[in-house]
């Protein structure tokens, strides 16, 4: 975590219906200036990385996604006004590794 005000956050996106990832990536484009927007707002909030979950057939149906956040009110604020679902919000713990 770089910024000590901000804490990391998993999030868990279930899709209602599976997505193109050409469509999906449109949307994750979208919700990138959602994060600029609040970013400019003074809200606290950071993407650090997602995992994209497909069918067999490419399509989308999910994500587990990374943020630094200030709070979990800020993820669900970016989510509501990206048009992102939110199945599950956890405060990151401590990493496993392999050896």
């Amino acid at each position: 975590m770089s910024d000590p005000e901000l804490e990391d956050f998993l999030i868990l996106r279930n899709l209602d219906e599976p997505l193109p990832e050409e469509t999906f990536r449109a949307v994750a484009e979208g919700a990138g200036e959602v994060l600029q927007d609040l970013n400019d707002e003074g809200v606290g909030i950071r993407w650090a990385k997602s995992y994209i979950r497909t069918k067999p057939d490419g399509t989308v149906v999910g994500t587990f996604c990374h943020y630094q956040a200030e709070n979990e009110e800020a993820l669900r604020e970016h989510a509501d006004r990206a048009g992102l679902p939110v199945t599950q919000i956890d405060l990151h713990g401590k990493t496993l590794e392999a050896e």
